[in-house]
């Protein structure tokens, strides 16, 4: 199903100013997991195929500098759905929100508008393994089997059969990607809940499959209701987050022989550091050895086969959203909802030998994001960098929210900033935050010291990068788009990189 461009276009273009952010627009939430710039209107691969979210920009407001606060999943999710910055939760690690000793005391996103009254709906992966049932008014599909499905060798998970070793042995999550078609017996979740599959027209509907289906539901269902009641609703998509698999036709349409790999530079780790501040055992420098060892050191060949699950996964996912959105298309919220479609995290692809999110350069911590809204700019392309903190303020401004993010005086303070003047028409109204935007890597099981996590900060020309050894990285994007050539040590950039250090250090607070 493709979510159709001139319908909505139209209906936002001559959208009157009657609805006003006084009068409590609905909400709608939407993630991916793991989801790099890999789509048609982020530019991200030339081979993608994303009809639903290309067209979503085009009726909406693209961020084309947005960033995760922390590239991978807890804590990202923590910070977006509490507005805390990690720094200031010192939230880096797994720890899940609810016993994080900061966050515990703030209240969700969710929360805030049930105070608001709002009428809050939920589903799939939000907050990361835990869908928090205070948060949620009504919650849908079964948290604990968004992953998968998993190849099954009749007593437990696997990684699947046609994934070569040594990359097969890292297991059913991550060392697992493939056709459905090509395994004979799969399964969700630890209880092993079987998932059947004899062809792409005779099977089970995957997770994602059901929270879509789910979702599109719950809107019919309001709209029956006829309820003047404001409601907020999280959609929580797990593709493309390993394991990698997907019906065939996906996998179709990404040939392995006509695939294009990601521009790459043979020598580009040699000038940079996050090699020599994390274990290099780390999974995203295990992950790309053990994949080109699995192909025979073939570099080409051994990330094409993953490249081809990943963009069959993208393709999938935006499926998904497209049910969604053409199902809000065809009711009466259509004109007061506002509809947000972002990501975790990214995903790096063998840039700087790295396969794996939870890095500071750009492949993982850059984000799409998307936001479709009453009296939005209607097709702006905004590179004022942001971060996922954002969406907190955000939303609280669109939607006259009153009340605090936290719960008692121990909890993090509101961080990020409205992103409302960079999206609506009002010319008058200004970007009250930072030049860019702060993306934290945390030296997880080391310390939580802010002094001694690595950083990395994106403004709209540059990302400066500064580990907790003192190294740094810098990098000029309008004339190296893919952060190949390290400047730090160019005396031309001296006053640059002092100054992103200084805006980095006010960030936070404190002098690095």
């Amino acid at each position: 199903m493709r979510y159709q461009i001139p319908l909505l276009f139209l209906l936002l273009c001559f959208f009157s100013k009657s609805y006003s952010q006084t009068d409590k627009p609905n909400v709608i939430l939407i993630m991916c997991d793991d989801l790099n710039d890999y789509q048609g209107v982020f530019g991200g691969h030339p081979q993608a195929q994303t009809p639903n979210i290309d067209a979503m920009a085009a009726t909406g407001v693209q961020f084309i500098n947005a960033q995760s606060n922390v590239p991978v999943c807890q804590p990202s999710r923590n910070s977006l759905f509490t507005g805390v910055y990690p720094h200031e939760s010192n939230d880096f690690g797994w720890t899940g929100r609810t016993k994080q000793p900061v966050l515990k005391h703030n209240k969700t996103l969710m929360q805030l508008f049930q105070e608001n009254g709002y009428y809050t709906l939920g589903t799939g992966k939000l907050l990361h393994g835990n869908n928090e049932p205070k948060s949620w008014d009504e919650w849908g599909m079964n948290t604990k089997h968004n992953y998968g499905p998993f190849p099954f060798d009749g007593e437990k998970m696997v990684a699947h059969p046609k994934v070569p070793q040594p990359y097969q042995s890292i297991g059913p999550v991550d060392g697992s990607y493939g056709r459905l078609s090509t395994c004979d017996s799969w399964v969700y979740g630890r209880d092993k809940k079987p998932f059947n599959y004899e062809s792409d027209d005779k099977r089970d509907l995957m997770q994602d499959e059901l929270h879509a289906q789910w979702a599109s539901n719950k809107l019919k269902e309001l709209e029956a209701k006829d309820s003047s009641q404001p409601f907020f609703m999280g959609v929580g998509f797990v593709n493309p987050h390993t394991p990698i698999h997907a019906p065939d036709r996906f996998f179709d349409m990404f040939p392995i022989e006509e695939l294009e790999l990601a521009p790459w530079l043979e020598n580009d780790a040699e000038d940079t550091f996050l090699k020599d501040n994390i274990n290099p055992n780390n999974k995203g420098f295990r992950y790309y050895r053990s994949m080109l060892e699995s192909y025979n050191g073939d570099r080409e060949l051994a990330l094409k086969h993953f490249l081809q699950a990943y963009l069959a996964c993208v393709a999938f996912v935006d499926e998904q959203i497209g049910k969604v959105l053409d199902t809000l298309e065809k009711t009466k919220f259509k004109d007061n909802t506002i509809v947000i479609l972002t990501a975790d995290h990214g995903w790096q692809m063998g840039e700087k030998n790295y396969l794996f999110k939870n890095s500071p350069w750009d492949e993982s911590a850059r984000v799409p994001m998307v936001i479709m809204a009453p009296d939005a700019h209607v097709g702006a392309k905004v590179e004022q960098p942001v971060s996922l903190v954002d969406i907190y303020p955000t939303l609280l401004d669109y939607c006259n929210l009153s009340g605090s993010n936290t719960i008692n005086e121990e909890g993090g303070k509101l961080g990020g900033y409205s992103m409302v003047p960079l999206l609506d028409n009002d010319e008058e109204t200004i970007w009250r935050g930072p030049r860019g935007a702060l993306t934290i890597v945390g030296n997880i099981g080391s310390s939580t010291a802010i002094e001694e996590q690595h950083y990395s900060y994106r403004t709209k020309d540059w990302r400066y990068i500064r580990y907790a050894d003192g190294t740094e990285e810098l990098y000029h994007h309008k004339n190296d788009p893919h952060e190949w050539k390290n400047l730090v040590d160019d005396n031309k950039y001296k006053m640059v990189k002092l100054s992103l250090y200084k805006e980095v250090c006010e960030i936070l607070g404190v002098k690095l």
